[in-house]
């Protein structure tokens, strides 16, 4: 059986009971990626590992902006 066919069965039979019916197939892909994407992130932090990505990235920038624009040297 198809994920098609599976979601047409429970579609009827939700309508059969008056429950609302459930969402399509890949309605929330992006956001269950998202959502497991922020997972990994999080149990890396709790073990501490390197940080990589665009966490790495973003970490690189707001510590370059901390540390100041490049010293001069003062020679008159």
């Amino acid at each position: 059986m198809s994920i098609t066919q599976q979601y047409l069965i429970d579609t009827y039979r939700a309508r059969q009971h008056g429950d609302p019916t459930p969402p399509a197939p890949g309605t929330h892909d992006w956001q269950v990626m998202r959502e497991l994407a922020d997972h990994r992130r999080f149990r890396a932090g709790l073990t501490r590992r390197q940080a990589r990505g665009r966490i790495r990235a973003m970490l690189t920038r707001l510590l370059g902006q901390h540390r100041g624009a490049p010293r001069r040297t003062d020679a008159h």
